[in-house]
C-alpha cells in the first residue's frame, strides 16, 4: 500500500487596497483672499474618480487672508471638522456661537437639520491656514451641535494623540460617525504602527509635514494615501514629520 501523501497547506493572504494622492494633483481654487486645495472633489473641482474615501467627503487645504473669511452659509446631515494649522479663525454660527480657534485645537459643528456658520480669519496682518474635513454622518436630522477642544501638542511627540472620537466622552471632539482621528509627530527615523479599530474601516493618512513612509509608499507634505482591507499600518519617518491619520467607516 502507498503510503498516505499529505498535500501542504495552502495559505492565502489577503493585500491590503491603497490609493495615493500625491500633492500636486489635488485640485485648486484661487480667490485672491482664499487660496484652496482640494483632496477630494469640491465645488468647481470635479473628478469622478475622487469623490471620497469611504465616509470621508471633503478634505480642504485653505489659507485665508488677513481679515477675510467665509460669509455666513448653510449646511446640513455633515460632521465639519477644521482644524487650524497657522493663525486664529473666527467662528459664529445660528446656534448663536462665537469662538476663536488657533493651532492646538480642534472644532467640530454636527450640521443635522441644518445650520449657518461663518469663518473668518481673526487677524487682519497674518494669514490663518487650516484643514476642513467633511465626515457623512451615521445619523440624519439631528440637533445641530458645535464643539471645540483644546489639545496639548506635545502629546503627540513619537505617538498617536488622538483629536476626533466616536464617542461623546472621547478624546478630543466626538462626531455622528464611527470614525477615529490622530495626529502623530515623529522624529526622523522614528517607527509606529497603527492598528485599527475596526476591520472593516480604512485610513486615510495626510501628510501635514515632512517625510514619511507608509507600508511601503513614501510620502510628502500634502500628500494623501488612503488603505484598507487591512488591521495595521506600519510608519517609518523619512525626516522629522507630523501626519494626520483618519481612521473611517468605507461603507
Amino acid at each position: 500500500m502507498s503510503p498516505a501523501f499529505n498535500a501542504p497547506e495552502i495559505k492565502k493572504y489577503k493585500m491590503a487596497k491603497t490609493v495615493l494622492h500625491k500633492a500636486e494633483t489635488r485640485g485648486k481654487a484661487d480667490h485672491g483672499w482664499l487660496h484652496s486645495y482640494h483632496t477630494f472633489s469640491f465645488a468647481g473641482y470635479y473628478d469622478p474618480e475622487r469623490m471620497n474615501f469611504g465616509v470621508l467627503r471633503v478634505l480642504n487645504d485653505d489659507t485665508v487672508s488677513g481679515g477675510m473669511g467665509f460669509g455666513k452659509h448653510p449646511h446640513d446631515n455633515m460632521e465639519i471638522i477644521s482644524i487650524p494649522l497657522e493663525g486664529d479663525l473666527e467662528h459664529t454660527d445660528s446656534m448663536g456661537t462665537v469662538a476663536t480657534i488657533k493651532h492646538g485645537d480642534i472644532q467640530v459643528m454636527s450640521a443635522g437639520t441644518g445650520v449657518q456658520h461663518s469663518e473668518y480669519n481673526k487677524n487682519k496682518d497674518k494669514p490663518v491656514k487650516f484643514l476642513q474635513i467633511w465626515v457623512f454622518p451615521n445619523k440624519k436630522n439631528v440637533t445641530p451641535r458645535y464643539g471645540q477642544f483644546s489639545l496639548n501638542v506635545t502629546d503627540r511627540k513619537n505617538k498617536f494623540q488622538q483629536i476626533v472620537s466616536p464617542e461623546e466622552n472621547g478624546e478630543g471632539v466626538w462626531i455622528h460617525q464611527d470614525a477615529s482621528f490622530h495626529i502623530g509627530k515623529f522624529d526622523k527615523d522614528f517607527k509606529a504602527e497603527y492598528s485599527l479599530r475596526k476591520k472593516d474601516n480604512g485610513v486615510y493618512v495626510f501628510v501635514l509635514s515632512g517625510e514619511i513612509t507608509v507600508e511601503g509608499q513614501k510620502l510628502k507634505a500634502r500628500d494623501g494615501f488612503g488603505i484598507w482591507e487591512t488591521d495595521k499600518i506600519n510608519f517609518e519617518a523619512d525626516t522629522e514629520t507630523e501626519v494626520l491619520i483618519m481612521e473611517v467607516p468605507m461603507n
